[in-house]
């Protein structure tokens, strides 16, 4: 037997075939169009390119695998979260999808803030309400396009449209559900509270599910798209946070991952719902039933390197990878970046401040600088900043025994050094680390009963094959450097509110593919 996970992330969608001892057998990608913003803040895509992107990847994958389709015993799904698809009664699509990092809710916040408060809404979902919430996101819609909203009959989220697609049902997992503020996290079902008082009607909402639960077969339609055989069981999947966690073995109290990509996010398993009563953190659903995770989030880890690699370049005597090259000019530089600080606040930033206004800094330049400290402090304040994630856990007793990296701060030696210093603790690296469509394919695996548990399937396939360790002179300079980058965005918001900065801000278009 086989299991195909297919992740729908932001960027691209990608396909991966793996056997039943957990080996990867094949893997394909196709990239997305870029999200479109048509004014400051917002961030749309076309749904339709999703699916597309789903086809190739899937075609791609099998044929790289060189088996039969027949061999593929079940298909599990992964994407990114938070995002809004809105379909009519026909199942077509209404208008653009308003994803994740789309930040124009900011009064739908302030409004249902106000109207159960901000601890009665943890109380209800375990989280403070934010723009990247979907929620806010079918508030907006109803109260600036009240002619599409008429038309809504069904949402979905960014996989599980994808998924409908390939088979006809509506279904969603209780992990991504955590990410809508629909769901009662802490009972794994709507709320009818929620619902309620804002109006949005349960029959809007898909089937939950848990993530190794079967929630349909392939279509005919679906498999004359994409190669695969009709009736072919699909298991709903995951959110690629809760996903992606399965795939690096986070699924018991303990082990906690930090993991960079376009955002970097930490987070833990715990077997009871975690709240952070300043709703710092998000309280979601694991992928793992009976079990909840806590995850803290920032907005532009990778991002940062990526923004500074798109803008400024590469050396022009350098070949190969450009992100090793950044990390080798990085490498010039010593610890600390001789006082250069990098606050990766480039989409706003959701741990620990909540803020969608706040903005990016790069403090402490002077003559003597050069691109590599830049650099550095780029790679230093992105693990500062997911730092503060670990800090919050200390104050809520999540355990934090074993902390594994991943995505492409645990490519770079340098990066998974700094990371060790930075947290003062050790850190793993997998021997095979291949993120949420690996995780996606191990729940369909799960529920096909190759595993009789999402822990066993993990006990199984995941294995470490490094060990970092922190240097403890650089991992005490690190600290005193941590010590002043919290005082930044204080005294950036002192800045910004006797400038009226947010509002000159606000008029300007940021647009990163």
């Amino acid at each position: 037997m086989q299991f195909l996970g297919i992740d729908v992330g932001t960027e691209g969608t990608r396909a991966l075939i793996i056997d039943e001892q957990g080996r990867v057998i094949a893997s394909a990608s196709e990239e997305h169009a870029p999200f479109a913003s048509p004014q400051a803040g917002w961030a749309e895509q076309d749904p339709s390119d999703w699916w597309r992107a789903c086809k190739l990847a899937v075609r791609r994958a099998l044929a790289a695998a060189n088996t039969g389709n027949d061999q593929i015993a079940c298909v599990g799904f992964s994407g990114q979260m938070h995002g809004a698809v809105l379909l009519d009664r026909h199942d077509d699509v209404i208008r653009p999808a308003l994803i994740w990092c789309d930040q124009r809710t900011e009064p739908q916040v302030r409004k249902l803030s106000e109207q159960f408060g901000t601890d009665r809404l943890i109380d209800l979902t375990c989280n403070a309400p934010l723009t990247n919430f979907t929620l806010t996101k079918l508030l907006w819609v109803r109260e600036n396009e009240p002619h599409n909203w008429e038309r809504v009959a069904h949402v979905l989220l960014p996989k599980d449209f994808v998924r409908f697609q390939l088979t006809g049902e509506r279904a969603i997992d209780m992990a991504d559900a955590s990410g809508t503020l629909l769901l009662d996290v802490a009972h794994r079902r709507w709320s009818a509270e929620v619902l309620r008082a804002t109006g949005i009607d349960l029959q809007l909402l898909p089937t939950l599910l848990e993530s190794p639960d079967i929630c349909g077969r392939v279509s005919a339609r679906g498999a004359e798209a994409t190669g695969l055989c009709a009736g072919t069981p699909v298991v709903v999947g995951a959110g690629d946070q809760a996903a992606g966690a399965v795939g690096t073995g986070i699924v018991r109290p303990g082990t906690v991952s930090a993991t960079i990509g376009t955002s970097g996010v930490v987070f833990g398993a715990t077997d009871r719902p975690a709240l952070d009563p300043k709703g710092r953190i998000h309280t979601f659903c694991h992928a793992v039933p009976g079990r909840w995770h806590v995850m803290g989030v920032t907005q532009a880890a990778g991002l940062s390197l990526r923004w500074f690699r798109d803008r400024f370049g590469v050396l022009a005597k350098s070949h190969g990878d450009p992100y090793d090259q950044l990390a080798e000019e990085a490498a010039a530089a010593p610890p600390a970046s001789d006082g250069v600080f990098w606050v990766p606040y480039l989409m706003g930033e959701r741990t620990p401040h909540c803020d969608p206004n706040a903005r990016a800094a790069l403090i402490g330049l002077s003559a003597l600088h050069t691109r590599s400290h830049v650099i550095r402090a780029i790679l230093e304040g992105v693990a500062f900043s997911l730092r503060d994630t670990f800090t919050i856990f200390r104050e809520l007793n999540v355990p934090v025994g074993r902390i594994r990296l991943g995505g492409g701060g645990a490519r770079s030696p340098l990066w998974r050094q700094i990371q060790a210093d930075v947290y003062g603790h050790a850190v793993e690296v997998l021997a095979v680390e291949e993120g949420a469509a690996y995780g996606a394919a191990i729940l369909a695996g799960v529920g096909a009963g190759n595993w009789h548990s999402v822990e066993s399937a993990c006990d199984t396939v995941v294995r470490i094959a490094e060990e970092v360790q922190p240097n403890a002179r650089d991992s005490t300079t690190l600290d005193q450097a941590y010590r002043s980058y919290r005082k930044i965005y204080p005294a950036l918001q002192q800045i910004a509110n006797a400038t009226g900065a947010e509002a000159a801000i606000s008029t300007t278009t940021l647009s990163i593919s």
